[in-house]
């Protein structure tokens, strides 16, 4: 898990790409992300990188995929989210944010699709909020990543 670990400055260190546009609504969204960052992780170089879309405009989920890596010299883990998992969107607007809540419709066939046993649980959540020029992803979905650690968490002042 990188969370916490990306601020603005990693993102332009680490190569990172992010395009956030505000459209005529302001509950809309379309960001792309995509950002690495290599680290040492007992002892192993040990890339992490997650990367992904966000489209949504109020509740209406117009694109959304996300796929959280972690890359070691003898294996990789990957773990991944999009449309056809059941995502569904909330959104929580405020007047000085707006923010969405991301989550599946059904978790458990989204954990079957994926091979992965049910003993990890069946909680899956990403929040997104925008306030001002930063966007904020706080993720936690072990439904979906087997025994893998949950998707990272990021923030991008855009």
């Amino acid at each position: 898990m990188i969370a916490k670990r990306v601020h603005a400055l990693l993102f332009v260190a680490s190569g990172v790409l992010l395009n956030a546009a505000t459209l005529a609504n302001a509950q809309q969204l379309d960001a792309h992300f995509s950002c690495s960052e290599t680290r040492d992780d007992h002892g192993l170089p040990t890339i992490f990188a997650d990367s992904g879309t966000i489209k949504v405009d109020g509740s209406d989920i117009k694109e959304f995929n996300w796929e959280s890596s972690i890359f070691r010299s003898a294996h990789g883990l990957e773990c991944s989210i999009d449309q056809d998992d059941g995502v569904q969107a909330e959104l929580m607007s405020g007047a000085d944010r707006d923010a969405w809540r991301f989550s599946l419709q059904d978790a458990h066939a989204a954990r079957s699709k994926r091979g992965y046993d049910i003993s990890h649980g069946f909680n899956c959540t990403i929040r997104v909020e925008r306030t001002g020029d930063n966007v904020h992803i706080n993720p936690s979905c072990p439904a979906l990543c087997g025994s893998r650690q949950n998707f990272s968490e990021l923030t991008v002042n855009v």
